[in-house]
């Protein structure tokens, strides 16, 4: 006998852990907008970001495709969820004006600090661990006009030395945390139990000191 235990329902959004990455990209004027994002996702090296269709990011990337994806660790959700009800588009757009407000210098306001980046005008996020300089390759549209789906073609990766395996370009699994954005809510990842067939880290020893 078969206990069917689910029901249906209806989540208001659909966040069910995912990343949360911090955005960078340049403003008509040369200044850099900062916008924090929990859709985006990685194959190979390439990143697909989520992006809403009015947003100043999305409206950035169409002119200049530019971007640094700096990766959140759990450290800084404060810092994310302060930027959170910013935005860099001025008028504020109609749909966003009653939980929105305009901000124009979005790193002074969420208390982070840009660092210079090496291929693209963008600066990165200095506090977040792991930083991808990239470049917008397709913004490609969907549900019927409300957001693009941007690939982007990742050109560098800057990781801080505490990350990465010593003696490799590998990112410890043991050591690096994203930031989880959760059903509206922050983690930060629980303990490993297991690991993939392909994992190049899985023999990786135990750190000392």
């Amino acid at each position: 006998m078969t206990t069917d235990t689910h029901r249906v329902i209806r989540p208001s959004i659909l966040y069910f852990g995912t990343p949360v990455v911090l955005l960078t990209t340049e403003n008509q004027d040369g200044t850099f907008n900062l916008a924090p994002v929990s859709s985006a996702w990685a194959l190979g090296q390439n990143v697909v970001l989520g992006l809403g269709s009015e947003s100043r990011t999305a409206h950035n990337l169409a002119e200049r495709p530019d971007v640094v994806i700096s990766l959140a660790s759990p450290e800084l959700w404060e810092q994310v969820e302060r930027l959170a009800p910013l935005t860099g588009a001025d008028p504020v757009p109609e749909s966003k004006r009653a939980v929105y407000r305009y901000e124009p210098d979005k790193f002074s306001a969420a208390g982070l600090t840009p660092q210079p980046s090496d291929l693209v005008r963008p600066p990165r996020v200095a506090e977040s661990p792991l930083q991808l300089e990239a470049r917008a390759v397709a913004l490609n549209p969907g549900g019927e006009g409300l957001f693009f789906a941007v690939e982007c073609e990742v050109l560098r990766v800057h990781a801080h030395e505490r990350l990465v395996v010593p003696g490799t370009h590998h990112v410890d699994p043991e050591v690096w945390s994203p930031l989880i954005y959760n059903f509206r809510h922050y983690h930060g990842l629980a303990p490993e139990v297991g690991h993939g067939f392909r994992s190049e880290t899985a023999e990786v020893p135990a750190r000392t000191g």
